[in-house]
This record gives C-alpha cells, structure tokens and sequence, in this order.
C-alpha cells in the first residue's frame, strides 16, 4: 500500500511538468503522456479505478459487446444492428493492445483474419466491413477506417509483443500495407458504393486504392464511387507516423507526407467558427454534392433542393474531436491550430448547454429537421449522447480555457444508460467512452519496441 500511494503521489507531481512540455511537442518525442483527470482534480486511485470500469463495461460487463467464441476467436458487436464491423474489431484490437490484453487481441485478430479479411482475389489484404457474427459477409467491400486501424494496432502489438507467440503482427499489418497501394480491377455489376449500395456503376478497368495517390487522402471506402471522397473521422495523421517509423515497408517518406496533407485537410472541412465538420465531404474539404443517378426523378421547377445530410455533423463526426486530441498529445505538429480547434469547438458545444447539446448539427450549428436526422436502433431523434459527451471531454487536452474542466466532469459523471424510450447503444457509444477515458488519463499511448 506504500509503493501505491508512493507511485500516485509522483505521478500527480508529474503532471504540471508534462502538460508544459506537451505544449510544444508530443508522445513520439517526450514519451510522456497527461492525466487530465488528475489536472483537474481527480485522485489518481479514482482514476485507475474508473478506467478499469470502463473498460468492463464493454468487455466483461452485462452490457458488453465483446464475445469469446470456442478456445481461440472472439468478436466486438454492434448490438443494435446485429453485426460484427470492421471499426468496432479495429477498435477492440487498439483496446486491448494499449491494456494489454494479449488473449483479447490474438482472439480478436484470429476472427477477423478469418472471416473479415480477403485471402485472394481483387481484394486481397481488404477487409469485409460488416459480418453477421457467425462471419458471413453482409457485404464484401470495406470500409477505410478499418483498415487505418488494423495496420496501427498490428504495429503496437508487433512493438509490445514481439512476433514469435503464435502471430506474426508485423507481417501481418506488412501485407495490408502493400495490399492496399493502388491496383487496377474490374468492378463486377452492382458493385456500387464499396459495398455500401447506392452510388453509379463506373465502366472499365478501375484503381483501387485506400489513399487517394493524388491527394494522398484517405478514400471513404477503397473502391467505386467511395474512393471519390472521403470521411474526417478518417483522418487520423498520427497513425501514419506510426507507419513511417515502424512498418519498415519502405515508405516512411510517403506516409510522412500522408500525416502532413491529413492535417492541411483538417484546416478546409472544419467550419471556423462552430468547429463542426460533415459526416462526408470532398477532397478539398468542400460539402458533398451528390450526383442525380439515372432514372432519378427531375425535381420540380422550383423546389429547393434537398439538403443532404451527409454534410451534416452526426455520428461520424463525433470522432474528430478524439481524433485531432490524438494527434496533439502524440505528434504536436499542428499544436497551435489544434488548439483553437479544440476551443472552439467546445466553446459550440457549451453554447448548446453542457447537459443539453444534442448529437448532429449542420456545420453552421443550426439543427437538422426530417430526413436531414441520421436514425440509430429504430429511431430518427436528437439525443444528448454519451458518445459525442465523450469526444468532447477529450478535446479538453488540446484546450487552456477554464470550460474544459465542465466538459471532463460531464464525462465523469455520464450514465451509460438507456434512455427513457429504451435506446441503448452499447457499441458505438461504450468504444467512444473507453477511448475517451483512456485519452483524458494518459492510457491512450503510442507503444514502442520493447526490445
């Protein structure tokens, strides 16, 4: 009970000492991280505590959505729409390589490998995005996100495990690396949007390709009409230092400069003064516009158009808060941008009301109506959502005003509960939350070469 009382009281000592020197360069360089909890108040035992807790709930808990299936696999679960996606197993993987949950991660890894990733064939190294939970593909193409987080997640547990207890991770995230540089297929009928329907059939031989070899920009999804445009909750610059300096595939160059047209892109999709991006938007940061396909119906002589929702912040949005914290507390190469970023956003969200802001807006922070609302579980409604609570407490690295503290404590004290009209989401809203506590309590690290 000495030592432990010892260690906390030098770790909240520590604390001024590396939130100053955060303030001009990150983890990849100082190798140290802030408990924001502590900064604020909390006792270090709480902190452990609740992190622990946290983690339970989506892992261990009645509420979780990681299950164990026979003596070697398992799988994360969006439990609302009954299936096994590629963000949620990307996420349980950098999970449980930062705890070090080597058991969770082999498992997580041995399922995804076999039912998820594609063997052969055009899209060999790729990912399935969706899987009923008995790993039928729900559809075949992927989703980009998954595979950013695959090949960072191998590379921290290549760093933290070595490659000789059963699996080879760095081999592994190698092949996706070289899988995903861009190659010519033919698109079969009804390809679409990546697997996520919708969309125009393109004619002829294609390229497929995960960043765009122009813009050297992530695609929305790695093949068809998806590989035209992109996601923010995308962009995650920090990862691509991770793959500069330990994939050893022979493009530390180009993925350094990925990081770099990552963080420039960040700057043109992000409204200046709401801080708010869209769910979708152009490589050049503008608003979707999304093509009239064939046989659409003309719309009346003048009728406004449409407003499309995917320019709206909603549940993919949510991450870019988290997802730029990230990138201050391990690189700090935008730290100045990133922090006014950080203020001004939450400065949006406090103006909302602290308990009371809701989870999708348009950029301009006015409110969505109709169809404009994204549904979640069966439902089409504004919410005060845990998730979004989440990433915003965790932008509260980037910031020096006083209004973090507010939005660290409304996490802390959250309920990760139903609503009164029984929506649950214990997937997508408990990852965020998880994510969000390890950030705000130094717990979301980069993993280097023990050896």
């Amino acid at each position: 009970m000495k030592k432990l009382k010892k260690l906390l009281l030098s770790t909240a000592l520590l604390v001024p000492a590396v939130a100053a020197a955060q303030e001009s360069q990150g983890a990849f360089t100082t190798g140290q991280y802030r408990n924001v909890f502590v900064e604020m108040g909390y006792q270090p035992a709480a902190v452990e505590a609740k992190l622990q807790d946290v983690f339970n709930d989506v892992f261990r808990g009645p509420n979780k959505v990681y299950f164990e299936v026979g003596d070697s696999m398992g799988y994360v679960s969006d439990i609302k729409n009954h299936d096994a996606r590629t963000e949620g197993m990307s996420y349980g993987l950098m999970v449980a390589v930062q705890f070090g949950e080597k058991d969770i991660f082999d498992r997580l890894w041995r399922w995804t490998k076999k039912y998820m990733q594609h063997q052969s064939g055009t899209r060999e190294g790729y990912f399935a995005w969706s899987c009923k939970t008995d790993g039928t593909h729900n559809s075949d193409g992927a989703a980009s996100d998954g595979e950013l987080y695959f090949i960072t997640a191998l590379l921290f547990a290549s760093n933290r495990w070595g490659n000789d207890t059963g699996i080879d991770y760095k081999a592994e995230a190698q092949r996706i690396l070289n899988c995903i540089q861009p190659k010519e297929y033919t698109p079969e009928p009804r390809q679409g949007f990546g697997g996520f329907g919708g969309g125009p059939q393109q004619q002829g031989p294609q390229k497929m390709y995960l960043i765009d070899p122009e813009t050297k920009l992530i695609t929305f999804t790695p093949d068809g009409f998806g590989q035209r445009f992109t996601d923010p909750s995308y962009h995650i610059p920090a990862f691509y230092e991770v793959w500069a300096k330990w994939g050893d595939d022979g493009r530390s160059d180009h993925w350094n400069e990925c990081a770099r047209k990552s963080r420039e892109f960040l700057h043109k999709c992000i409204n200046e003064k709401t801080g708010l991006n869209g769910d979708q938007c152009q490589f050049d940061g503008s608003e979707m516009q999304m093509p009239r396909f064939p046989g659409m119906p003309q719309r009346p002589q003048g009728e406004a158009p449409r407003r499309n929702g995917n320019n709206n912040f909603r549940y993919d949005s949510w991450r870019v808060p988290m997802n730029i914290a990230m990138d201050y507390e391990w690189s700090c190469a935008d730290g100045e941008w990133q922090r006014q970023y950080g203020e001004n956003i939450q400065n949006f969200f406090y103006s909302q009301g602290i308990d009371t802001f809701v989870d999708q807006y348009r950029t301009d922070g006015t409110l969505p109506e109709g169809n404009e609302i994204l549904p979640a579980g069966g439902f089409r409604k504004l919410r005060h959502s845990i998730g979004l609570v989440a990433t915003t407490a965790a932008a509260s690295v980037m910031c020096q005003h006083e209004k973090k503290k507010e939005f660290v404590d409304a996490l802390w004290n959250a309920k990760h509960e139903p609503f009164e009209d029984g929506y649950f989401d214990a997937y997508y809203d408990g990852l965020l939350r998880l994510f969000a506590f390890m950030h705000l309590s130094g717990h979301y690290r980069v993993i280097t070469p023990t050896k």
